[in-house]
């Protein structure tokens, strides 16, 4: 399994770099303020996704204490294996048309299944069409009481004021260099493999504060390097000839 994959968080506190949003969302789940839809929007690899993903599950946990789930019961199970009937997710990156839209107001005529909620996530929520968003406005406001959305996007800017005026807007912010690199240290220790702090520091800096950047340059290290990740093979694997590009890199380095 990619590491982007078998790293994702599962758990509120497995997510970094976004502790506001993470300990407002937290409390609100404790003391049971829930909002009917909710917006994430920030950089890709931010953790948008995956927090929209444990948010979800925790409103399903049935063993729930205070805002984790549990991970243990059969809500939790079923979520953490993308089989739970009653979490919905779409790509409105390409199934953006009133038709997709009008699928899902019919879902939401209908009481959850196994759940305590209903809950769609729509994902690239900012593609979809004027026709689409128009659709899902009155379903925003006033949802069934057993009815969440929750949207995702890295272009909020491209939705309409109509559909940010009925949800709770979080924004997700780039993750700082420093802990992007803490979080790797911890990962290639988990996988029993050698780096140098240079290496590293260049696959950092290359994804740009998005962990799943982050992920996908170290997979790729990985299997690129010969037992151990060096910063010649990194530079390699980048492609970074060019030497004014190589000495910023040197002096973020230093």
């Amino acid at each position: 399994m990619v590491l982007a994959l078998k790293y994702r968080p599962k758990k509120f506190s497995e997510v970094i770099g976004q502790e506001a949003t993470i300990k407002t969302l937290m409390s609100s789940l404790a003391k049971d303020r829930l909002a009917n839809a909710y917006l994430f929007s920030g950089l890709r690899g931010s953790g948008k996704t995956s927090t929209a993903r444990i948010f979800a599950t925790a409103l399903q946990c049935s063993e729930r204490k205070g805002s984790e789930p549990c991970e243990s019961c059969e809500n939790c199970i079923m979520a953490n294996e993308n089989r739970h009937i009653d979490i919905i997710e779409m790509d409105a990156a390409s199934n953006r048309k009133i038709e997709d839209i009008k699928e899902i107001i019919e879902h939401t005529k209908y009481k959850p299944s196994r759940g305590r909620y209903k809950i769609f996530i729509i994902d690239e929520a900012h593609m979809l069409t004027k026709e689409a968003e128009n659709a899902l406005l009155k379903t925003l406001e006033e949802p069934p009481p057993y009815v969440k959305f929750i949207l995702a996007t890295t272009d909020p800017l491209k939705l309409p004021a109509t559909i940010l005026s009925r949800v709770q807007h979080f924004r997700f912010n780039k993750i700082n260099n420093d802990l992007i690199e803490n979080y790797l240290i911890k990962i290639l220790a988990k996988e029993n493999v050698e780096f140098d702090e240079e290496a590293l520091r260049l696959i950092v800096k290359s994804s740009k504060g998005s962990v799943r950047d982050a992920l996908t340059l170290l997979d790729q290290a990985i299997a690129f390097s010969k037992g151990k990740i060096d910063l010649d093979s990194v530079v390699e694997m980048l492609g970074v000839i060019n030497p004014e590009i190589i000495n910023k890199i040197f002096i973020y380095i230093k």
